[in-house]
């Protein structure tokens, strides 16, 4: 007897999306995708990817910075790209779709500067498959602002030099 064949939630199946757009990164560091979904249509995608016309990681290596933070300690990030989360949402500024109310599905939790992003585009839910080990900060903002917060795996991303 064959099993029957079970289809995917809502929330796997744009997660299985997600995966499929992080395909397209040209950053080594972080390979990720975005999707935004209202009403369970796909509004817009993004991953991470330098803005066009502009040379890609995978093409001339990264472009790293060092951040030195309060407590003194240094890390390292690589700035040649553009987050899958801000591309996503310049997609949709470019192509003049409304993200109010949506749903954001993504790699990780996403870095504070997308978080502020997120937030004034006016996503209500965000979706990661794991958590950033740096994503403390976004965390609480979304807590603050009200922004869902939810989490595929209990997976933290972590990164070399950081």
């Amino acid at each position: 007897m064959t099993e029957p064949y079970i289809r995917p939630l809502w929330d796997e199946y744009f997660m299985n999306i997600m995966q499929a757009v992080s395909t397209r990164a040209t950053c080594d560091r972080g390979r990720s995708g975005c999707v935004i979904v209202r009403d369970k249509h796909i509004l817009t995608t993004g991953y991470v990817g330098s803005p066009p016309g502009l040379p890609h990681c995978d093409e001339v290596g990264h472009q790293m910075k060092t951040t030195i933070h309060e407590d003194g300690h240094q890390t390292q990030h690589c700035v040649r790209t553009t987050h899958a989360e801000q591309n996503a949402i310049i997609q949709a500024a470019r192509i003049g779709v409304a993200l109010e109310g949506a749903t954001l599905y993504c790699r990780m939790t996403p870095c504070a500067t997308c978080a502020r992003s997120i937030i004034g585009a006016g996503i209500k839910h965000v979706i990661c498959e794991k958590r950033y080990h740096a994503g403390e900060e976004s965390e609480k903002m979304f807590e603050q602002v009200g922004i869902k917060l939810d989490f595929m795996t209990a997976e933290t991303q972590n990164y070399a030099k950081q």
